[in-house]
């Protein structure tokens, strides 16, 4: 496993990577052991990619992603991923899309804070009932600073004042 510190408006960010692919996003914390490896293609192209999004010019990410999980965490990642930048969704939302019960948002709830690689699979756009704002892994001000984000990027590529 190889790693890389990548700085971002919500703190360091620490991407792991295998031989072909992104297997972890993490919130800061300790980093993995050896040195980091800034050179390895699936790292510096994760690295150029959060840096876009940050920058409000990257609204989907093209990385290979190694996910492990459940066959149902998986299906709940892959709805994740569909969710349209800037937007947001119910976790009942979600369970009715890869279950066909909304029964199974507390189980969405529990994919979302195993998922490996949050803001690239945007976890952080699935809300309670009622648009209200709950549970992130990585902590409510950054998800509020994430929505705000896309928000703020949507509004001002497409908003009262383009073309």
């Amino acid at each position: 496993m190889r790693w890389l510190s990548v700085p971002s408006p919500i703190g360091d960010l620490v991407a792991v990577a295998d031989d072909d692919a992104l297997r972890q996003l993490r919130f800061g914390g300790p980093t993995p052991a050896g040195a980091p490896s800034p050179a390895d293609p699936v790292l510096a192209a994760t690295k150029a990619q959060l840096d876009e999004y940050f920058a409000g010019r990257r609204t989907d990410f093209d990385l290979p992603l190694h996910l492990v999980g459940s066959e149902f965490e998986r299906a709940v990642w892959a709805e994740l991923i569909r969710i349209p930048y800037g937007e947001t969704c119910s976790y009942g939302d979600v369970a009715r899309a890869v279950a066909d019960d909304v029964g199974a948002s507390r189980a969405v709830g529990t994919a979302n804070n195993h998922n490996p690689v949050p803001v690239i699979v945007p976890c952080h756009r699935v809300v309670g009932a009622n648009r209200k704002l709950v549970g992130y892994g990585g902590g409510l001000p950054r998800k509020v600073f994430l929505l705000e984000l896309e928000a703020r990027v949507q509004f001002t590529a497409g908003g009262l004042f383009s073309g």
